[in-house]
């Protein structure tokens, strides 16, 4: 018996659902061929903007994936394309423009004078010729053999082939990679481009290159395989070790350019290349493993690999792919397995046999063994009627083996071999002979027995004390009749004040029984009486009919606490679904206004502030206030204006300060204003006292 920590009830359920989940996908079927989810993301990450692609290469990536998939609602992008294709053959533009403007018009047909071709040629044979690196060989030589599938009457051999061979040869290293340029640094990319190019050169070429360097190269392709990496379910990919200065390649990009440079150099030299089938077959699986990549250039690696694994003169994988890896017992599902090539075509004939089958818990005991599928022609399927009675629900690998009819097939595909698929059998799973009881804690007899069917919606109710025991039982079979041990198998029992404990029920057979000792739990239960209700929770993976369901309550008596050795409550578990939930109103508490004197003295008050304002203007009309001394001239005119419109403005503060101005924003604005009528005011008075002196002077 063991006592788990406390949890939320409906953390435990989504726990238990969450494992069941992970389980099932824990038996993932084996990644199948492309599929129409791969048209879709095609149209998604190669959607024309305004009409358009970015650039030619998107362009050609573009064309070429709705090309291999036959994609029919694909955006029609020819009338702003072959405007962009002819100005790149026309003018001067970089080697790799130009390569993929001819990838382009590959495609789109657009209407090139013959006379760019020839044009296009020399200058592409010149560059050959003067070529130092990689990168420019192998647009050159890609662009000349574009040109000769598109304009036939252009002459495009190469007069020096051999020399061009070398020059490439010669960038290899020892280890099956190749140099960009002369410096030390390899490329497992390099090496991709290094193999189109020299396809490219055997094709272009005005004589046959000497067998012996063609050989020389194959031995390259062996020493590059050598160092592939391998994943254990048999997939195998190449990756870029080395950055140097160029461009990061990434699994995807580099594993996609060896594919193109062997498959291009297999398809036009003479004799075989000997790479074993499982390589060719782990390429295949590792393109088709990936899914649906969320980047465009990704994909477009992706499904031109495939279209070349699919045709090639080294070896063709063959897919072995099941609808699903989960069967029923209960709904006598049958055992289907599919066969295609990685673009989903049907395969050649063959028989699909079942070698043998064993369970994850007994791997040495086989349930099922030499079992031919049948092969339904209407489905494309190979199907196994009727799981034998040795097969029980449980988890099970088989182990899947592909036999061709024709016997030379086997130098044509790859099939793999022994090929192991996760398998999980389900099925109801019987509850049966529940029983619930209380037990006296000396004798061991029975006060209180009840049965319980967990099928139906049987509750119990029942009472105890801290020197009885609680017994609980009940039995699991599987639908072939044999004992079955569930993942999960807990019984819970909840407080009125919402503790919970819960406890593993064990097994011995078929039988799974738990006793719980009060006497000895009084501490682990923080001496609190009252009722507890009662919780079975019985899952796992394979079984169809798990379930988490209440089976009454309990009325538990338990002594009072000692006041000395009494265990602390701990804090109630929080459901962690709460902190999304509303959340409590806060309410705010303002402060009593202070109390205000009455309005008429209020006014009053107003009224005796006016008063020197009202003081003022009298003064002036006693005065006689005139502006015959307001100055003529223009400076000092400016300088009283200017004088008048401060004070004014002070007297605009004020007003301002009464209805919405605050204390410090007025002392702040009457600060600059006096500094501005200092000075102004200074002007002008030194103006009058001038004139006043030139006057009594006079």
């Amino acid at each position: 018996m063991l006592l788990l920590p406390r949890m939320s009830s409906k953390l435990a359920r989504s726990l238990l659902l969450l494992l069941f989940a992970f389980s099932i996908c824990d038996a993932v079927a084996l990644p199948g061929p492309i599929s129409d989810r791969h048209r879709s993301a095609a149209l998604e990450l190669f959607a024309p903007q305004h009409g358009s692609f970015a650039s030619l290469e998107e362009s050609y990536e573009a064309l070429r994936i709705f090309e291999i998939l036959a994609v029919r609602e694909k955006p029609d992008v020819r009338a702003t394309t072959c405007p962009k294709v002819l100005e790149n053959l026309v003018s001067s533009t970089p080697l790799k423009d130009l390569f993929y403007a001819l990838k382009v018009n590959g495609i789109l047909k657009c209407k090139v004078n013959g006379d760019i071709f020839k044009d296009i040629a020399s200058r592409l044979k010149a560059t050959v010729k003067d070529a130092k690196t990689l990168i420019d060989l192998y647009y050159s030589i890609g662009s000349l053999l574009l040109i000769k599938d598109q304009a036939s009457d252009v002459d495009v051999l190469l007069a020096d082939a051999d020399g061009t061979f070398h020059s490439i040869k010669a960038l290899s290293q020892s280890d099956g990679k190749w140099r960009y340029t002369d410096k030390p640094e390899s490329s497992t990319y390099a090496a991709g481009l290094a193999l189109e190019a020299l396809a490219g050169v055997i094709t272009l070429a005005s004589s046959e290159i000497d067998q012996s360097r063609v050989n020389l190269v194959k031995n390259d392709i062996l020493k590059l395989f050598d160092s592939i990496e391998k994943y254990d379910d048999g997939t195998f990919y190449f990756d870029e070790k080395l950055v140097g200065g160029h461009e990061h390649q990434g699994s995807i990009s580099t594993t996609s350019s060896v594919v193109r440079g062997v498959f291009a150099f297999a398809a036009v030299t003479s004799g075989k290349i000997n790479l074993p089938g499982d390589k060719i077959l782990g390429l295949a699986k590792f393109f088709l493993g990936i899914g649906i990549p969320g980047d465009a250039k990704d994909l477009f690696n992706q499904i031109e690999s495939l279209a070349l694994l699919e045709s090639n003169r080294i070896s063709i994988p063959l897919i072995l792919s099941l609808p699903a890896s989960v069967y029923s017992l209960s709904n006598k599902d049958q055992l289907k397995v599919r066969v295609n090539t990685v673009l989903g075509s049907a395969a050649p004939p063959l028989t699909v046999k079942l070698v043998r089958a064993f369970s994850t818990v007994a791997k040495d005991s086989a349930v099922i063994q030499n079992k031919d599928l049948k092969y339904d022609q209407n489905s494309g399927h190979h199907v196994l009627d009727v799981l034998p009675d040795k097969v029980d629900v449980g988890i099970y690998v088989f182990v899947f083996e592909m036999v061709l009819h024709d016997a030379d097939g086997e130098k044509v595909y790859a099939t793999g071999g022994q090929i192991h698929v996760p398998i999980y059998v389900t099925g109801i799973v019987k509850v049966s002979n529940a029983e619930i009881a209380v037990l006296d804690n000396d004798l061991g007899s029975i006060e209180t027995q009840k049965t319980l069917d967990l099928a139906g919606n049987d509750i119990v109710s029942l009472s105890a004390n801290h020197l009885q025991k609680f017994r609980f039982s009940f039995q699991l079979t599987t639908p072939r009749g044999h004992a079955f041990k569930p993942h999960q198998a807990f019984l819970k029992l909840k407080h009125e004040t919402k503790y919970e404990h819960i406890f593993v029920v064990g097994n011995a057979g078929k039988k799974f029984e738990i006793v719980l000792d009060f006497l000895g739990l009084v501490e682990k239960f923080y001496y609190l009486s009252g009722r507890y209700d009662i919780e079975l929770t019985v899952g796992d993976a394979v079984m169809e009919n798990s379930f988490l369901r209440p089976l009454g309550h309990l009325e538990l008596d338990l002594p009072e606490a000692p006041t000395s050795k009494a265990p602390r409550l701990p804090p109630l578990a929080v459901d962690p679904y709460t902190r999304y939930g509303p959340k409590a109103e806060i309410t705010h508490l303002f402060r009593t206004p202070e109390k205000r004197p009455p309005t008429q003295l209020s006014l009053i008050f107003l009224s005796l502030t006016l008063l020197p304002l009202i003081g003022f203007l009298v003064g002036l009309l006693r005065l006689g206030v005139n502006l015959r001394n307001f100055p003529s001239s223009a400076a000092p005119a400016t300088y009283a204006i200017l004088f008048h419109l401060g004070i004014a403005a002070v007297l605009v503060l004020y007003v301002l300060f009464w209805l919405k101005l605050d204390l410090f924003t007025t002392l702040k604005t009457t600060a600059l204003l006096g500094v501005f009528l200092l000075f102004v005011g200074h002007r002008i008075l030194s103006h009058l006292a001038t004139t006043s002196a030139k006057l009594k002077s006079a």
